[in-house]
């Protein structure tokens, strides 16, 4: 009998991935969920999985939630593009950690470790693993862009917010000015490093450096300023509130 596998996460071209990776190691995938509610929703009408791949983040807020409203019992596979989340991770159920974008020989040895129903891994261990993915962690230093005939290069450090408008996607400089970039916010997310920039919502990645105001705004939001100009209202999304205050502290 094939393993049953619940995936969880918000990204519909990472969820198609991972589904064909665990199809291609024979589990079976059971069910896809977008959201934390709907994986709330998803495990309290159906038999739990024999092993639930998670995304922490999620566009409703993050997947630990989830705990507080269903007393999960299968095993879990983390996934999530930032490793600051891993001591809190292995608290529950986890057998193992990955780091997006997920590579396959790690998801196989993840799968492995199930299999094999290893007990939960001590904090030395954990502490270990974090290190081990920091070091492995190659962050985008730079950026090239195509102007007319020419291409530029522009540090990360120099961009001050990554952005989504009318399904492009754009890096604004610190020189004031926009260019088309080819990657997505998703992508951008993978590669980028966490401590310097933070997905305040789905169209907005900013850079701390260049933050000069953050402002209390309706609904238990807050409004960005950066020291660059942008026509834009940069929004932090109620459920990210939380992280990206504990980001401005360096938590």
């Amino acid at each position: 009998m094939k393993t049953k596998a619940l995936i969880v996460e918000d990204e519909n071209p990472s969820a198609r991935r991972l589904e064909r990776l665990l199809e291609k190691y024979d589990l079976e995938v059971i069910g896809k969920c977008s959201g934390l509610q709907e994986t709330i929703n998803w495990l309290k009408t159906n038999l739990q999985p024999d092993v639930l791949f998670l995304d922490i983040q999620l566009g409703d807020g993050l997947s630990f939630d989830l705990f507080n409203e269903v007393n999960v019992q299968c095993p879990i596979i983390f996934t999530t593009a930032y490793d600051q989340y891993a001591i809190q991770a292995f608290k529950f159920n986890s057998i193992d950690y990955l780091l997006k974008p997920i590579d396959e020989d790690e998801l196989v040895h993840a799968i492995d470790k199930f299999k094999k129903q290893q007990q939960p891994l001590s904090s030395d261990q954990i502490k270990q693993l974090i290190q081990q993915t920091q070091a492995q962690q190659n962050y985008k230093e730079r950026f090239t862009v195509k102007v007319g005939e020419h291409l530029k290069v522009f540090k990360t450090a120099d961009i001050a917010l990554f952005y989504s408008r009318d399904k492009a996607n754009y890096l604004l400089h610190k020189n004031g000015r926009n260019y088309l970039i080819d990657q997505s916010l998703e992508e951008l997310d993978a590669v980028l490093n966490p401590s310097d920039l933070f997905r305040i919502s789905r169209k907005f990645i900013v850079n701390y450096n260049f933050i000069s105001e953050v402002i209390a705004y309706s609904n238990s939001r807050l409004r960005v300023k950066l020291g660059v100009d942008i026509d834009e209202l940069l929004i932090v999304s109620r459920e990210r509130v939380k992280d990206f205050k504990a980001w401005l502290e360096g938590g």
